[in-house]
């Protein structure tokens, strides 16, 4: 698919099939992911791809809306603290930048395979770290269910570029 395509054809998915994602597919998705830029190269991101059989109660309380877990799997994209480059001037972490960067691609790679995602921010964090038992310096940044799409686009609206782009100063 073109990029342009591409770009154009991926969205916020809210309706999935239960059909399984091939480990072809996931496999292609994961490497993209793997190869996102993050500052320094330092990676300081890890995945956890979670089914959702057997699990939706659980994977729930994370975030509630069941179209969440109608998919066959869910992503979690999460930070490590300790490895993200950190700026020298005032110590400013890449973390979450860096994985958002992994979350993008992954979301883009799906797209290109005809999954759908919706990247999930708005989840309870205390029970991401409890549910997916994470350690102390592991932090959840974002979710994403990854399955076959049950729904079609809808009408997106953005601003014009004009209102978003400005030249030499904030104007």
């Amino acid at each position: 698919m073109e990029f342009r395509d591409l770009i154009s054809a991926r969205y916020s998915c809210r309706a999935y099939r239960a059909d399984p994602v091939p480990d072809d597919d996931l496999a292609c998705v994961l490497e993209a992911a793997r190869l996102a830029p993050t500052a320094d190269n330092r990676q300081p991101f890890g995945l956890v791809v979670m089914s959702t059989a057997g699990r939706k109660a659980e994977l729930s309380r994370i975030y509630g809306p069941g179209w969440f877990v109608q998919a066959p799997l869910v992503i979690a994209v999460c930070g490590e603290h300790d490895r993200s480059w950190k700026r020298k001037s005032d110590g400013w972490s890449s973390v979450a930048v860096d994985a958002a960067i992994v979350t993008d691609h992954l979301v883009l790679a799906a797209a290109d395979r005809g999954l759908g995602t919706c990247w999930v921010c708005a989840f309870d964090p205390a029970a991401a770290r409890e549910v997916l038992g994470l350690p102390e310096g592991i932090e959840p940044i974002a979710f994403t269910p990854l399955g076959w799409p049950a729904d079609a686009i809808g009408t997106r609206s953005r601003r014009d570029l004009a209102e978003l782009v400005h030249r030499e100063r904030w104007s």
